[in-house]
Formats: structure tokens, sequence, C-alpha cells
């Protein structure tokens, strides 16, 4: 499955969005590298990585509100699997911009949310990568995102209100990983 994810978002992202390409190669990375306390959802967590971002690219774009344009994408036209589906809809706490877009009730009502734990991994992924790929913190994620919309604007409103569940979701994520041993 992530074979097929990661060339799906390559042919969609890699020309027309080069650095939501380099953002979304970051991600799977991270996601890879929960493998070991993914178990038997790893795989799948690396696909909803390489696939969550997929609705930005111009192609996609129906309601302009990416989490919404990827999963119908990947449901409609890709057929792909209704889990995978769910988590690119919901991924990062999504729900809470749709609702700043008006949109809460149709992604709610065509895409329950995924499995908890299958969604704070892929919080941790994508709240952990920056816009060109590299890994960061949390923190520093969060405030590059504000940085980068500006105060007001409705991505920044979203992800302030959205903060205490992401930075709970990735410590959440981060509490599970081994210690690394220097």
């Amino acid at each position: 499955m992530t074979g097929w994810a990661s060339e799906t978002a390559r042919s969609i992202l890699e020309t027309p969005l080069p650095r939501r390409w380099a953002h979304t190669q970051g991600v799977a990375a991270q996601a890879r590298s929960l493998a070991p306390i993914m178990g038997d959802d790893a795989d799948l967590l690396e696909a909803a990585a390489w696939l969550h971002d997929i609705g930005y690219a111009p192609a996609l774009v129906v309601t302009g509100f990416h989490p919404l344009d990827g999963a119908r994408y990947l449901r409609d036209v890709l057929g792909a699997q209704d889990v995978l589906c769910r988590l690119v809809a919901h991924h990062s706490c999504a729900i809470i911009e749709a609702t700043e877009r008006g949109l809460a009730g149709e992604l709610a009502g065509e895409f329950p949310p995924g499995p908890k734990a299958l969604t704070e991994a892929l919080i941790y992924c994508d709240m952990t990568t920056g816009p060109d790929g590299t890994h960061l913190t949390v923190e520093r994620r969060l405030a590059e995102i504000h940085a980068r919309y500006g105060p007001g604007h409705l991505v920044s409103r979203a992800i302030e209100a959205a903060s205490p569940r992401l930075l709970g979701a990735v410590h959440n994520i981060a509490g599970q990983l081994p210690v690394a041993v220097v």
C-alpha cells in the first residue's frame, strides 16, 4: 500500500507543488520512524502520511479545503479504503478548520474520524515536519503555521483552537517512542 500511496502523492504533488511534496516526503519519513510502535498499522499510517496533503493539488481543488478535497479524490476517483480516506479527511484536527470554513457538516457527514491511535500518529508526523520536509518540534511547527498565515486568518484561528489537541497527540506519541541511546 505504501508504494501505491507514495507514487500517487508524487504524481499529484511533485510538479505543481514541489514544497508541498517536500513536506509530504518528510511526513512519510516520520511515519516510517513510528513503525516500531504502530505494529500492524504501520503501512496504513505511512500511506496516510503520503496522501494527507494531496487535496492541495490544483487539479483536485473543489472546495478549497484540502483534507476534504483529498479524501473525496481518494474515495471517488481512486477507490481507496475507507479508513485511509477518513485519516486524510481528519488529519491534524481538520474538523476545527472545517468549522471555520462552514464545511464541518460535509466533512463529518462523509467521513467519520479515523481510529484514535492512527489519528494521533498522523498528527505527530504532520506536526513535527516543516513545509520543506525538515523535522522540528511541534511548538516550532505551530509557530511556523501562524507566521505563514498571519493573525486573524482562518487557518491561524483553527490551529490556535486545535493546539491543545495537536500538542496532546504529539506528546502522547512521543511518549511511546523508545528513548534513544547515545
